[in-house]
């Protein structure tokens, strides 16, 4: 089979032609239909994940495909079955990870991998949806939408009319937008400094579009950054209203430090810094939720995807990606 691997970093992905191995016990035989793109897949290939020890290995994380067969143990999912591929882990077994032969010799890679023709996965990293579910809304589950409506319903606990920012309009970005948008917040300020994110993060729900975060100019209760820019990060926390919460989704280059000039922590002012992980999403319980907003028109997704790509233009797929230029990218694998 056709796969993107990852075998130097800071260099292209190889398309490689890569064998399967026999599925040990927990694991599933997937036929990728399609795979998202992630910011934080280029922190792997820029080796910022401590992954250089673990080369060559199989990327991607969210995905959506059907099951071709599936190893003992497993009860969750049956052969043809249409499941969401996802990184957070799920109902099901932690399997073993998974190998695949390149150039005669035994690798292994992670245990949820989306940019292959075929992708050998933990039971628990896929979920079964409905048959009628898009592949596109189905993919962007694994990863980027799960985060931002985990984020805002989860972990930001925002209330009606209260002031937002999220910093970083690409995929995950807009998605926290239009969540937000749901969640009846009083004003959200979009931040980017690509100015060609201005009319999706407008059409997605946001008040105004600002450049630069110097430039928000009122305290704001809830502050999203997903850059991972250390300097961003100081300057948001600057910008917090008494009370308020900064939510960090971007990771900031391994041995960086973040600095806040002229700030005690005991100001009484009460602010808060926290980490996300995926939005503490549960991806058996909310991915059926979220899969019925979509079907209710209430979460767009159609305009939140941009671009979509084959498999064999996956590294333009990832300029596009550095270039901040685009929605959610789609990579198109099988029909």
């Amino acid at each position: 089979m056709l796969a993107a691997v990852l075998e130097k970093i800071n260099e292209p992905l190889g398309l490689r032609e890569v064998g399967l191995t026999e599925l040990k016990f927990g694991q599933v035989l997937v036929k990728v239909l399609v795979s998202g793109l992630c910011g934080a897949q280029l922190h792997e290939i820029r080796g910022h994940k401590g992954n250089e020890k673990f080369l060559p290995h199989l990327m991607g994380h969210e995905g959506c495909g059907i099951v071709e067969e599936v190893g003992l143990g497993v009860t969750t999912v049956k052969p043809g079955d249409k499941v969401v591929m996802h990184w957070r882990p799920g109902s099901g077994i932690e399997s073993q990870f998974p190998n695949y032969v390149l150039d005669g010799k035994e690798i292994s890679s992670g245990k949820v991998t989306t940019l292959s023709e075929y992708s050998i996965v933990s039971e628990n990293r896929v979920t079964a949806i409905p048959h009628q579910t898009s592949p596109v809304l189905a993919a962007m589950l694994g990863c980027s939408l799960t985060t931002a409506l985990g984020i805002i319903d989860n972990e930001c606990d925002l209330k009606f009319g209260q002031t937002l920012a999220v910093i970083g309009c690409g995929g995950v970005g807009l998605n926290l937008i239009q969540a937000a948008r749901m969640r009846s917040v009083g004003t959200i300020h979009a931040v980017d400094i690509n100015q060609s994110m201005f009319d999706l993060a407008m059409e997605m729900g946001a008040n105004d579009f600002i450049y630069e975060c110097q430039y928000i100019h009122e305290s704001c209760d809830v502050i999203i950054d997903t850059t991972g820019i250390p300097e961003v990060i100081s300057e948001a926390f600057n910008k917090l209203a008494p009370g308020g919460t900064l939510v960090l989704v971007g990771q900031p280059k391994p041995n960086l430090s973040l600095e806040f000039e002229g700030l005690s922590f005991f100001d009484g002012q009460g602010r808060t810094i926290k980490a996300t992980q995926g939005g503490r999403t549960i991806p058996q319980s909310d991915i059926p939720r979220y899969i019925k907003l979509a079907e209710r028109g209430v979460l767009n997704v159609d305009k939140l995807h941009t671009h979509t790509f084959e498999l064999k233009d996956v590294n333009d797929a990832f300029d596009l990606l550095k270039s901040g230029n685009a929605g959610r990218i789609m990579v198109k694998i099988n029909d």
